[in-house]
């Protein structure tokens, strides 16, 4: 069996995983604790780490079976062949997201700087700060190609 990558619907992907786990498919999806504040109140909420994205563990003959749940828009392809996960990364993934970080120091870093990623979930991977806000900033992290934000709740 070997995990591979699906695309959910926008937002969906707590409620896709509820459901394919239903239908007995082995299904991660890597979430992390964000506080988000409303007008009136400040709460703790477990978002996905990867928006749109789950990772899924079956045979290859079993593919078409996550097409039987709502809100599996498709697979992630990569070469012209499903993308696979190899299990090592899948359970660094999981390693690092039980980890909390326990402190964080802020240098001088501005827009166009590498840094080097110590803790959390993106442990050992290199960035490029595209942009820094009062409260956050935005690294592009090249060997996955994606841009992260970390908030300030996030470095603190």
């Amino acid at each position: 069996m070997a995990w591979y990558v699906i695309y959910t619907k926008p937002r969906n992907e707590k409620k896709v995983t509820e459901r394919l786990q239903q239908i007995g498919i082995v299904v991660y999806c890597p979430l992390v604790t964000q506080i988000k504040q409303w007008s009136d109140r400040k709460k703790k909420i477990q978002v996905p780490l990867f928006n749109s994205y789950l990772f899924v563990n079956l045979d290859e003959k079993d593919r078409e079976k996550v097409f039987q749940v709502s809100g599996v828009v498709r697979y992630l392809f990569w070469l012209g062949k499903p993308a696979i996960v190899r299990d090592e990364e899948i359970d660094v993934l999981r390693d690092s997201l039980n980890h909390v970080m326990s402190s964080v120091e802020v240098t001088n870093i501005k827009a166009g700087d590498i840094v080097n990623i110590s803790e959390g979930p993106f442990k050992g991977k290199e960035g490029l700060v595209k942009h820094i806000k009062r409260n956050s900033i935005q690294l592009v992290l090249k060997e996955l190609g994606v841009l992260i934000t970390l908030t300030k709740s996030d470095l603190l």
